[in-house]
């Protein structure tokens, strides 16, 4: 019975050094997925900051447009208002607003004497006045 005792404990220690032996390789495998995992962790925080930061930048974009759009809409706005205005005034001063922009687009004293009815002298001094040479 001495002799299975000792082969019995003999198969019995080398199946425990095996099984210790595959818990370390399992152990090791284990390690490197971790490590690997780690690293993937890793990039996707710095991918995360990366992505915050680029929103970050584009909500301040997106805010300074939307402060350009309001101050264009009010500018808008003025111009609306000072059209209806020009758009209420006098005939004569109508004329006078015509025949300036049309000398500032180059007529000559007789086209304004003809399109907008104007006296050759007032024609002549509309262009002094507003010519851009």
């Amino acid at each position: 019975m001495g002799d299975g005792f000792l082969i019995a404990a003999l198969v019995y220690i080398v199946a425990c050094l095996g099984l210790v032996l595959f818990l370390q390789k399992q152990g090791n495998r284990l390690r490197t997925k971790v490590e690997a995992l780690t690293l993937l962790v890793k990039e996707g925080d710095r991918q995360r900051d990366a992505l915050k930061r680029e929103l970050h930048e584009l909500r301040s974009g997106t805010i300074g447009v939307g402060r350009r759009i309001l101050a264009l809409e009010r500018k808008l706005a003025e111009q609306d208002v000072k059209l209806d205005e020009s758009m209420h005034q006098e005939p004569q001063a109508k004329l006078y607003s015509r025949a300036i922009k049309m000398v500032q687009l180059g007529a000559g004293a007789d086209e304004l004497m003809r399109e907008c009815e104007l006296p050759k002298a007032e024609a002549e001094l509309l262009i002094r006045l507003h010519s851009k040479r």
